[in-house]
């Protein structure tokens, strides 16, 4: 796990280690050096936020909550050889 901002996510530490993450910390600023990260907010903003109507979507949660499953059950990644995140986490398990 690569972060930028320890104190979000240190309530999670021990659950990392005990199943084998590393936390990795990057300065706080330099999104240069968070790509992964970087590259999914692109992923939501063009494949999800930009697609909205503000005006007729009511029920932003329930979108969201529907784009997140989709994205990472349904739609294929490059970066897992065209598997999903899902897919990818459970040949690992």
């Amino acid at each position: 796990m690569v972060a930028d901002v320890f104190w979000l996510y240190s309530c999670h530490v021990g659950a990392r280690k005990t199943r084998g993450f590393r936390h990795a910390y990057i300065k706080h600023g330099t999104p240069q050096l968070n790509g992964k990260v970087e590259r999914s907010h692109r992923s939501d903003q063009q494949e999800f936020y930009q697609l909205l109507s503000y005006k007729g979507d009511v029920d932003l949660a329930a979108k969201l909550d529907e784009w997140e499953r989709f994205y990472n059950f349904h739609r294929p990644h490059g970066a897992f050889k065209g598997n999903t995140p899902y897919e990818a986490l459970r040949d690992k398990l």
